[in-house]
């Protein structure tokens, strides 16, 4: 399996009132926490897709490559669609830059899953909902290159219900995404 990892860093943080990930907790911002964890993870590839402004305020890794959104309006598919458009990968991994939490060992659950599943859509299930990470075959390619608007691959998923895997993760916890001040303060 050669996997892509593709970190969408692009959005718009509107619910925050600021740029949520340039929010820091212990001197770490999100956006760094995320590019943090990319390097710890063995990829073949990765690819992270954010704005100008972010990327001047972050260390960003040697083997990453950063594709600038330069018009994170049109939705997360611009981003999701920029980031497929570069890689060369077998499988891509879609990462949320928004979940500080998650380890390397949480990213090994999926791909450990799509090894013994190479055709799956996987993704764990937290509380009831699809959560991210989402591991996508590179044989949807052209499907999520189609995606536009602020959708992502819930669509592609709801099509194929049976190339779907949910997995189970280990610690639900480290999933949650920060999308409002009280889940930000809730960080330690």
């Amino acid at each position: 399996m050669k996997l892509s990892i593709i970190l969408l860093a692009a959005g718009l943080s509107l619910r925050m009132g600021q740029d949520k990930l340039l929010m820091s907790k212990s001197n770490i911002s999100l956006l760094q926490s995320a590019f943090n964890l990319l390097d710890e993870i063995d990829a073949f590839e990765k690819i992270v897709v954010t704005t100008k402004s972010r990327l001047e305020q972050i260390s960003l890794p040697q083997n990453v490559l950063a594709i600038i959104n330069e018009d994170p309006k049109r939705g997360q598919s611009s981003s999701l669609c920029l980031g497929v458009s570069n890689t060369t990968g077998t499988h891509y991994l879609f990462m949320a830059a928004d979940q500080p939490k998650l380890t390397a060992y949480d990213i090994k659950q999926i791909t450990e899953t799509a090894k013994n599943n190479p055709d799956k859509i996987i993704y764990p299930r937290i509380g009831g909902k699809p959560s991210m990470p989402s591991l996508f075959p590179a044989d949807f390619r052209k499907k999520l290159l189609a995606l536009t608007g602020d959708t992502g691959g819930r669509v592609i998923r709801e099509a194929y219900p049976k190339l779907c895997l949910e997995i189970k993760p280990e610690n639900p916890e480290n999933f949650i995404d920060i999308d409002r001040a009280e889940d930000f303060n809730g960080i330690s």
